[in-house]
């Protein structure tokens, strides 16, 4: 079985410091969050970024200052922005990551609207995703598919039949966001199923799903995503005390099952990134 890469998921959008002290808004928090997932065994550092009070931000400008802070501390670490961003946001705000000189080695790319619970939508039309995949297929940036959803996979899959997105394709299986499917064995197996052979996945699940859909993609494969995005807690009422931590126990949860974790140049080649 091919090595482990883990993805952590520092910061996100919607988490605050008032669910989780330690989670980060400035540039240096967003440092030292990744350096501690980094050197716990995460090959990838999702990224959203912040202003210094917390508001979700896609302004390329504080994305090239955490880009900095991040690779001065952890050189080699693969950094995948979010074109996601916060919803509201403008397809010309959330793009704004990719734009960066160089341009990420990687980027997320969502594949499908969902609620977002409450009144909230999280929109994203066919037309935004053709176009969000043509402009990082521009730069050759390796795009990450999030799918909430089984009709996700298939939208990405249609798109890829149309030449819109290119392979080798690489998943991100996101269970348990209200709207979107829920994190069950069940779900993730027919998500898994769902994909071309030739394709690779990482799995996350929010909250207290994370580390069970996180273990059935090691057991199977898959890859694993855990951080301060998706869940703020070590265990039951345990809050985690960084990103590190959460790393940590994905390398427990590996070794259990025998699989090795992949170094950033390891993940590249998985990946096929560059």
């Amino acid at each position: 079985m091919e090595k482990l890469i883990i993805t952590a998921a520092i910061c996100g959008a919607e988490v605050t410091k008032d669910d989780n002290k330690n989670v980060p808004y400035t540039i240096e928090e967003i440092g030292r969050e990744a350096e501690s997932a980094y050197t716990s065994g995460a090959s990838i550092i999702h990224l959203h970024v912040r202003e210094d009070d917390g508001l979700p931000t896609q302004r390329k400008e504080r994305f090239k200052q955490a880009f900095d802070e991040i690779l001065q501390r952890c050189p080699d670490v693969i950094i995948q922005p979010s074109t996601g961003g916060a919803i509201g946001m403008t397809n010309k705000e959330r793009l704004q990551p990719i734009y960066l000189d160089p341009p990420p080695e990687m980027a997320t790319l969502d594949c499908g609207t969902m609620n977002f619970g409450g009144d909230d939508i999280f929109v994203n039309t066919e037309n935004t995703i053709i176009y969000f995949a043509e402009e990082m297929n521009k730069s050759g940036i390796k795009y990450e598919l999030e799918c909430f959803d089984v009709g996700m996979v298939d939208m990405v899959l249609r798109l890829h039949k149309k030449g819109q997105i290119k392979e080798p394709m690489h998943f991100n299986f996101v269970l348990g966001v209200i709207g979107g499917i829920s994190a069950s064995p069940r779900n993730l197996n027919f998500l898994i199923e769902s994909i071309p052979e030739n394709s690779t996945y990482t799995v996350c699940g929010i909250g207290r799903h994370e580390f069970p859909m996180v273990s059935i993609s090691i057991k199977k494969g898959g890859h694993a995503r855990v951080g301060f995005e998706d869940n703020v807690y070590l265990s039951k009422g345990v809050l985690a005390k960084s990103n590190g931590e959460l790393v940590e126990k994905v390398v427990e949860i590996a070794d259990e099952f025998g699989r090795k974790i992949a170094s950033p140049t390891e993940a590249r080649k998985i990946l096929n990134i560059g």
